[in-house]
């Protein structure tokens, strides 16, 4: 069979090496994946870059958390799983229920655990978790990173009710998945961007109305002044936006941090304590809240947006197109038909 590695110490597309090797037999406690799609998410880059850090092991590596396939093969000691049954990964180990802990890992493909980037995975039976009936599998292998981390991110904690204010930061997948749940709550939503091109389809989305970060420094308040502030943010930025989300958060409102793109800012004690807020790290979410997100998107009719599906000769280009400015939703890499 054929899958991608990421050889061993290569922190560059060229060290993304398509290979073959023998097809993987389950064992006890384990099912066999045929890959249908995988879908790829930011961390994919700090996994490819960091050649020597904590996100790699000293040795060949099977990139990719997310993907979606069907069931070809069941090990011994394995009940609730047969051939045929439609699934997704199931991003963090040994995380069934909330809080974590420190042995959930991080993630497929990253540090001890290969990834999906491959036409047959072998995987413990928990983790794979039962696709969406009303998706299709190259959309449902968006899912189990950016979706479930939205979903984590607006209802784990002071949950968005009908008529709050849900504010988005950029255009990624989870700010995405994060507008389409954040509307189907009855939330008001709005949304930071850079690019002109992309207000407008934010707007189809559901958007109220967008916020320039790059042209207004002060986004923050801008963003308060105009609306009162949000009830919850999701901040896929990091902390290199993080006085700015407590400037523009309502009394009280709620910060989601999800991401890792800056670093290094410390939070303005006086912002911080003056308006009563809350700040909570996502580590993408559990296998109970999956459950939950999986069911939401077959109750409320939730798609993914996916800007653009690479076969998987193609999965170098698909990285490159990962980085675009102009993407807007989701990578998907097709492995095999459905």
């Amino acid at each position: 069979m054929k899958q991608w590695i990421l050889k061993a110490g290569a922190n560059t597309i060229e060290g993304l090496v398509e290979t073959t090797t023998t097809r993987p037999e389950p064992g006890p406690g384990e099912v066999r994946v045929r890959v249908v799609a995988v879908s790829l998410n930011y961390r994919e880059h700090l996994i490819l870059s960091g050649g020597d850090g904590p996100w790699r092991p000293r040795a060949d590596l099977v990139p990719v958390a997310d993907g979606a396939g069907v069931i070809d093969a069941v090990g011994n000691d394995v009940t609730g799983w047969k051939i045929g049954d439609r699934v997704t990964t199931v991003y963090l180990r040994d995380f069934e229920t909330w809080p974590p802990h420190p042995g959930i890992g991080l993630g497929l493909g990253a540090a001890d655990e290969q990834g999906v980037l491959t036409e047959f995975v072998v995987l413990r039976a928990d983790r794979v978790m039962m696709a969406p009936e009303s998706l299709s599998l190259a959309e449902a292998s968006t899912l189990p990173c950016a979706a479930v981390t939205a979903w984590t991110a607006l209802q784990h904690a002071n949950p968005v009710r009908p008529g709050q204010k849900v504010l988005t930061l950029g255009s990624g997948g989870v700010s995405l998945f994060a507008i389409s749940m954040a509307k189907a709550f009855g939330a008001d939503v709005f949304a930071t961007t850079s690019q002109a091109d992309k207000q407008p389809k934010l707007i189809d989305l559901g958007v109220s109305q967008t916020f320039d970060y790059r042209n207004d420094q002060n986004w923050g308040a801008t963003f308060f002044k105009a609306t009162g502030g949000a009830d919850k943010i999701v901040d896929t930025a990091g902390f290199g936006s993080i006085n700015q989300s407590i400037q523009a958060l309502a009394f009280g409102g709620d910060i989601g941090m999800v991401g890792l793109m800056s670093f290094g800012e410390a939070i303005d004690p006086a912002l911080f304590y003056a308006k009563g807020v809350s700040l909570r790290g996502i580590p993408v979410g559990s296998a109970d809240q999956q459950r939950e997100v999986f069911r939401f998107i077959d109750d409320k009719g939730i798609k993914p947006v996916i800007h653009r599906t690479f076969d998987f000769s193609e999965a170098r280009a698909a990285y490159d197109a990962q980085l675009s400015p102009d993407t807007f939703g989701k990578i998907v890499i097709n492995v095999s038909d459905e």
